[in-house]
């Protein structure tokens, strides 16, 4: 790659997500999807235990180079997928600056806890989960949701997955899984020892459509009714400030 290449993929990267002729608003809110969401590791974004990452870090991404706090507590407060979550913090004294802070996680002792838990993935990436099972790769937990896009509810799911793989919390807890519920209503799991969530704890997977999927001896349609008891918002992966003193209420 010669230096003109280079310089041109190092661009690539700082431009906003979206196209050209969306307003600035859909452009921040698409950039801070994709980098909360897929870019964390590649932009070199620190994101905490809890699946939140500050503020002042987000901004200093080239891609925000000329938002500031005040633009995007706006795209926050607008969005109406309700996919981010925002949450001030009040600057503890004496700190060192750790992200190894205590995570508010409520633990589930039972799967009426929660409607349900499901993860939305590709069919790509189905092949290689068939086999081994749903892993928290490089994060700490394995992350589920309460419902699924449709039936009113909001989950926090892309609309964009083709693969529902539904887990069987009551078969997986007995077992000795453990799973949380986060103060934005993401399930999470940091599955065995291995960071596996076995492929004997799902308790069906399914199309988008909500068709079987083929040539998997377990699955089972999973009746899409149920999603209605779905917890109203679940967030995607938040953003914070660590200075003030206020949190975001959920609608």
């Amino acid at each position: 790659m010669n230096d003109l290449e280079l310089e041109n993929k190092k661009k690539k990267g700082t431009k906003q997500r979206g196209h050209p002729r969306d307003t600035p608003e859909v452009r921040i809110s698409k950039s801070l999807s994709w980098l909360l969401r897929h870019g964390a590791e590649k932009a070199g974004l620190r994101v905490r235990l809890d699946g939140y990452a500050k503020v002042s870090d987000v901004l200093s991404n080239p891609m925000f180079r000329n938002v500031t706090f005040v633009d995007l507590e706006r795209v926050v407060k607008r969005d109406q997928k309700s996919r981010f979550h925002l949450l001030l913090e009040p600057q503890t004294s004496g700190s060192s600056g750790s992200d190894d802070v205590k995570l508010e996680l409520q633990p589930i002792h039972s799967a009426s806890d929660i409607p349900m838990a499901v993860h939305g993935t590709s069919r790509k990436a189905w092949e290689l989960i068939a086999k081994q099972g749903l892993s928290r790769m490089n994060r700490n937990h394995i992350h589920l949701a309460q419902g699924i896009p449709g039936n009113n509810v909001l989950s926090g799911m892309r609309n964009s997955s083709q693969i529902l793989i539904f887990i069987d919390v009551q078969k997986a807890l007995d077992a000795g899984i453990k799973f949380y519920l986060s103060m934005n209503g993401v399930v999470l799991t940091e599955g065995n020892a291995d960071g596996f969530l076995s492929t004997e704890f799902f308790l069906g997977v399914e199309n988008a459509d909500h068709t079987p999927v083929q040539g998997w001896a377990g699955s089972q349609p999973i009746d899409p009714i149920s999603t209605s008891a779905a917890a109203p918002v679940l967030s995607e992966r938040a953003v914070l400030t660590e200075t003030t003193v206020y949190q975001e209420a959920e609608t």
